[in-house]
């Protein structure tokens, strides 16, 4: 009697050789070594591109991969990770050993609280981090330690409130954390303090007569606007019949 083939557990997909590999790298404008496996319909992760492990650039977006292996660490010069649009429900301890990671996306994937590690928090060069379009309830406090954090996407998850761990990230320019459950009472505000690059404050009679009259034109300007942006305000809750779509143009989604 034969037996028939056991049926595997492992996912199916594209296989990648070393040689495919190989003829996926580009040099970036800024020169650097760059290698493009999205859009591949790539389910394991190739074990042969551990031989190209001193690239700055990766891209595994837009595949089919349900895990990231620990070896991840061994590229050890990586500057950017692109895994968006993938079926990650975890991410590897091991990436926390990344340092020199400027550029994390792990958008639209599977990804919940349970599956973002307190390595992250180890990614001390990290500038960008997107995690938008997963299942994310709330961010590991070790967040908080990425001082050079700049950008950060939260956008479609299951957060019902801002993390505290954001208000300790000095350096964060741009929060994308729309379409979350997150209580209409509370502020949207991540910091409170209004930040200038330069604020100078002189007295009229040290303008000279052509800066003057510019900044009471100025001045007068943003008065009009101000009061034009109050009536219109009342108008439109004395009879509200369709939505505001300027404000709708106006707010531009960040990913």
């Amino acid at each position: 009697m034969v037996k028939g083939k056991k049926k595997s557990n492992e996912p199916t997909g594209r296989k990648i050789t070393l040689k495919m590999a190989k003829s996926a790298l580009k040099v970036t404008v800024d020169g650097k070594r760059r290698l493009d496996l999205s859009n591949m319909e790539i389910a394991t992760f190739p074990k042969c591109i551990l031989k190209l492990c001193d690239i700055e650039e990766l891209d595994l977006s837009r595949n089919l991969l349900r895990k990231i292996p620990d070896a991840i660490d061994k590229f050890m010069n990586l500057r950017l990770l692109d895994l968006h649009s993938n079926h990650l429900e975890q991410v590897p301890a091991a990436i926390g050993r990344l340092h020199n990671l400027y550029s994390l996306n792990l958008c639209n994937n599977h990804l919940s609280a349970i599956g973002l590690p307190h390595e992250l928090g180890l990614l001390r060069n990290l500038r960008i981090l997107n995690l938008g379009m997963n299942r994310i309830e709330s961010l590991p406090p070790s967040v908080a330690a990425l001082k050079e954090l700049q950008e950060l996407g939260l956008f479609n998850n299951l957060l019902t409130h801002l993390p505290k761990c954001i208000q300790s990230l000095p350096k964060l320019q741009k929060l994308n954390a729309r379409s979350n459950p997150i209580a209409t009472d509370e502020s949207p505000e991540v910091d409170r303090i209004q930040r200038v690059e330069c604020l100078y404050l002189v007295r009229e009679d040290c303008l000279c007569t052509d800066c003057l009259k510019r900044c009471k034109e100025e001045r007068d300007k943003l008065d009009s606007q101000m009061s034009a942006a109050s009536t219109l305000k009342k108008s439109i809750f004395a009879g509200l019949m369709t939505p505001n779509s300027v404000a709708q143009e106006n707010q531009a989604l960040w990913r």
